[in-house]
């Protein structure tokens, strides 16, 4: 059997096309992670994600257990009081309980950014790589579709949306990510085109491999730092989105909190309770910063060029 496939030259193309050729080693990603476990500022933002959303992911634990309230449950007669064995964060301008407010707007905050960060993923690396791998008139025409959308400031269309229609946060997120994901098919694109001219993909399209199974299998792995440090640089760019919006008054809309429209209700009662403002001021920053910490130790722990 060995004689015959040396005597169709078949031996070194199945050698090419090996799995331990095509995607990225156990060892690699071994080495990833040892480098970023280095990183003590990294680990530690790192847990400060986790909590902030296991914090999101048990507010209806919070609610029942902890604070006993509500999120849209208002007291009229005990706004602005400040914190206590109740009521730990305080309360609002309605007597509603902050800590609750809080949690429930970190789901819906945290929530929409990872949708969005989802679809806009989904989208992104597809279109990025069919333009790699089919090039001439498909990568030409989406191109220069990216090319054009890029060319429009995003912030803009998102408010237009935003003042013509109400939405809510599962579509908030879908329009995010439908505005967002160019930069990401742009990477991938420039990744994939250097990974299709490997010998291992030629050697897998001459074993007869198709162009579905050579996109998934083959190339897509070879494009996963890329797209793992995208992720993780867009989450808090979909946060801060989703708070701006909120705050103009063009997003999650009231009583559903958020930390955006938190943040816009409680300017207007700055003098009679700092904290108000301050409390989703500092969730938002504190996730905002924690994920860039995360996403830039990712970038550096999966640089190939330190994979080698």
């Amino acid at each position: 059997m060995a004689d015959k496939l040396q005597s169709t030259g078949r031996a070194p193309a199945l050698a090419l096309a090996s799995p331990a050729a095509r995607v990225p080693s156990a060892g690699t990603f071994a080495r990833a992670w040892r480098r970023f476990t280095a990183n003590r500022l990294a680990l530690f933002a790192l847990v400060v994600l986790v909590v902030l959303v296991l914090l999101a992911l048990g507010a209806d634990l919070i609610a029942t257990y902890v604070t006993k309230a509500s999120p849209t449950d208002q007291r009229l007669l005990y706004n602005f009081e400040p914190s206590s064995a109740k009521n730990w964060l305080g309360t609002d301008e309605y007597g509603r309980d902050v800590l609750t407010r809080i949690v429930y707007g970190g789901r819906v905050s945290m929530g929409v950014a990872a949708l969005g960060v989802l679809v806009a993923l989904v989208i992104g690396t597809i279109v990025g790589l069919v333009a790699a791998y089919y090039g001439g008139w498909v990568d030409g025409l989406l191109m220069r579709f990216v090319d054009l959308m890029l060319s429009i400031p995003g912030i803009f269309l998102l408010i237009l949306i935003g003042s013509l229609v109400q939405v809510g946060p599962a579509m908030l997120a879908v329009i995010i990510a439908v505005l967002s994901w160019f930069d990401l098919a742009r990477l991938v694109r420039s990744e994939a085109l250097s990974v299709k001219q490997r010998e291992y993909i030629e050697a897998a399209r001459a074993l007869g491999v198709g162009d579905l199974a050579l996109i998934t299998r083959h190339i897509l792995p070879n494009v996963l730092h890329i797209i793992i440090v995208w992720a993780t640089v867009a989450v808090p760019s979909f946060i801060l989105i989703e708070a701006v919006l909120s705050f103009l008054g063009l997003g999650i809309q009231p009583p559903t909190p958020s930390w955006g429209n938190m943040l816009t209700n409680s300017t207007q009662y700055f003098y009679k309770s700092l904290g108000l403002v301050f409390i989703p001021g500092f969730f938002i920053t504190i996730t905002v910063l924690a994920f860039s910490i995360v996403g830039d130790a990712l970038r550096d722990a999966l640089d190939p060029r330190l994979n080698n």
